[in-house]
């Protein structure tokens, strides 16, 4: 027995030897030792067919520049068969050091087999020899990325562009190309102007002849002054360099390459803008504008909307500056401003016009005048600022009710005329039917006394609630707060009355809060912004929390009502409402 466990465990033994000896799984590298700036091959091989799940060691420290490829070389010699499978990887080092590339994995027979490691060497960058019969120094010489820039001068706020150009001679041929590492504008507000046709254009580079395309744009505006970088865009190309030989038929024998190309950093000297002349509301505007400030009707009714347009337009950071504000008279209800852009991206810059557009509201009838508004900005054309101011708009409301007077109104009543009919004079009575009185209880009771006195009672009381009345018939103010807290319970309940009706909802919530805001924090609806109202809900002692969520249902409002939204939303955003109300009303 024991002779027999002996034999099937040398057999078990003979036969693993035998397996792994069967299997080879190898790490190849053409080189060990390289520069920073150059390249190398990595080749994993194995010798049985059937291993498949190949898993590539993660190549830390080093940049996948082509591959994978794979390879089969198959063979049959003297009557024994040889087998070989490759995994083949073009790698590039990102940085100088020593560094271990881990074993590659796969699987044979439901085993895991793993390759060796290697060990590379990067050193600084050498350079490529001028061998006109080098490869690479003849992709070098052939091929060449530029970056142009409009402007390396620019103010602070002035618009720049820079294209980048990719120059090919005639002399080789580019198979394949891709971005490995896009350029960074650290600095800069820029936005890309799309390519949408990448043609061929014949140009010249260091006066020879040259194909080139243009392979990317963008628009740069510098956000601060000094020496501000335009980092490299890198790029990969698969290149097929002539060797010198032709084929059978004469056509001439080309050798593929791997080649890496980067553009030349471009540094920008922006100016600071002149603090000499720079008006007290300058607000970062750069370039060429028109400014102007319109009302689309100017004569109407009591809580009739008119609409009034702050826009600026032309040529400039038109994306980068706020528009000009506007104030108006305390009678008119004006709520939060949309703001629209119509702006075009060219290597000119951004033109177009961007807009705030005010919807006002008069309570009463008369006369209203929304002041002069100014706007200004810096022309680098021209290097000096520029200051554009509207004229006052008047609004004039017809019809409504009167501004209520601070004056106390003595209340006259009319006289009535007297009306006579036939029962105003009587025949006098010549019979009587006279009863014994019963003697009443009333005399000296509680209520003899208490119907005496009450007469001089009510007359003080009534002349306190009279002046009371007349108080707060003169207290404008606080008639306005009243009504406002009256306004806010009104639109919130229309606004849950219009659920499913997107815009109409959206307007009561949006009166709805205004209307609040009026009747707690005692601030009118033309001061309101979100601003202020963090401002003062802060001064008030409201939770940081409370303040943001209620100017995030202010924000909901005015962009819901322009976007799609459905029923559950809005109810969603009505509980929202009314808790962030209810929740601001108990802290205040």
């Amino acid at each position: 027995m024991k002779l027999m466990k002996f034999y099937i465990v040398t057999i078990l033994l003979f036969t693993s030897q035998v397996f792994f000896a069967q299997i080879e799984f190898k790490t190849n590298v053409s080189k060990n030792k390289l520069g920073v700036n150059q390249r190398f091959r990595i080749e994993f091989t194995v010798n049985k067919q059937g291993a498949d799940n190949f898993k590539a060691p993660p190549f830390t420290n080093f940049k996948v520049v082509g591959g994978p490829s794979s390879s089969v070389n198959q063979s049959w010699i003297n009557g024994k068969a040889s087998y070989a499978q490759s995994y083949i990887y073009i790698l590039e080092p990102k940085k100088e050091g020593e560094f271990i590339i881990a074993p590659a994995s796969i699987e044979y027979n439901d085993q895991i087999v793993k390759s060796n490691s290697v060990k590379i060497s990067v050193l600084k960058a050498v350079e490529i020899p001028k061998d006109p019969n080098n490869p690479e120094y003849v992709a070098q010489q052939n091929i060449h990325l530029v970056a142009e820039v409009s402007n390396l001068n620019p103010y602070v706020g002035e618009g720049i562009y820079v294209v980048y150009k990719l120059y090919v001679s005639e002399n080789i041929s580019v198979n394949d190309w891709r971005v490995s590492e896009s350029p960074q504008y650290n600095g800069f507000w820029n936005q890309d102007i799309e390519v949408k046709d990448i043609n061929v254009k014949k140009g010249k580079y260091n006066g020879e002849d040259y194909r080139y395309i243009i392979l990317k744009r963008a628009v740069l505006i510098p956000q601060r002054d000094g020496k501000l970088k335009i980092e490299p865009m890198k790029m990969d190309f698969s290149v097929g360099i002539p060797t010198g030989r032709g084929d059978f038929f004469g056509n001439m024998i080309t050798k593929n390459i791997n080649y890496a190309a980067e553009s030349p950093i471009k540094t920008v000297n922006v100016k600071a803008l002149p603090e000499q002349g720079k008006p007290i509301d300058f607000s970062g505007a750069v370039g060429e504008f028109e400014f102007k400030v319109t009302a689309n009707k100017n004569v109407l009714k009591a809580n009739d909307a008119a609409q009034l347009k702050v826009e600026v337009s032309g040529k400039g950071n038109l994306k980068l500056f706020e528009i000009p504000k506007i104030t108006t008279p305390t009678e008119l209800e004006v709520y939060t401003p949309e703001h629209k852009e119509q702006v075009i991206t060219s290597l000119s810059g951004l033109r177009g016009s961007i807009s705030d557009i005010y919807t006002v509201v008069p309570q009463f009838k008369g006369k209203y005048k929304i002041p002069e508004v100014t706007f200004s900005y810096f022309n680098p054309v021209e290097e000096k600022y520029n200051t554009i101011k509207t004229e006052a708009i008047i609004v004039d409301v017809t019809e409504g009710k009167e501004l209520p007077s601070t004056a106390n109104n003595v209340a006259v009543t009319p006289k009535q005329q007297v009306v006579t009919n036939g029962n105003n004079f009587r025949f006098i009575a010549l019979d009587t039917n006279l009863k014994p009185k019963i003697k009443s209880q009333f005399l000296n009771s509680n209520l003899f006394y208490l119907l005496l006195f009450l007469p001089f009672l009510a007359i003080p009381i009534g002349i306190l609630i009279g002046k009371k009345r007349a108080e707060r018939a003169g207290d404008v103010f606080g008639n306005k707060i009243r009504k406002a807290d009256r306004l806010a319970k009104k639109y919130l309940s229309e606004a849950k009355k219009q659920l499913g009706n997107q815009e109409a909802f959206y307007i009561a919530l949006e009166k709805a809060l205004h209307n609040f805001l009026k009747a707690k924090l005692q601030v009118e609806t033309s001061d309101i912004s979100k601003e202020k109202i963090s401002e003062i809900l802060k001064e008030k002692n409201v939770d940081s929390a409370n303040i943001k969520q209620f100017v995030e249902v202010l924000n909901d409002c005015d962009f819901a009502r322009y976007t799609p939204t459905t029923n559950v939303m809005m109810e969603q955003e009505f509980e929202k409402a009314k808790e962030v109300i209810t929740t601001i009303d108990k802290q205040l």
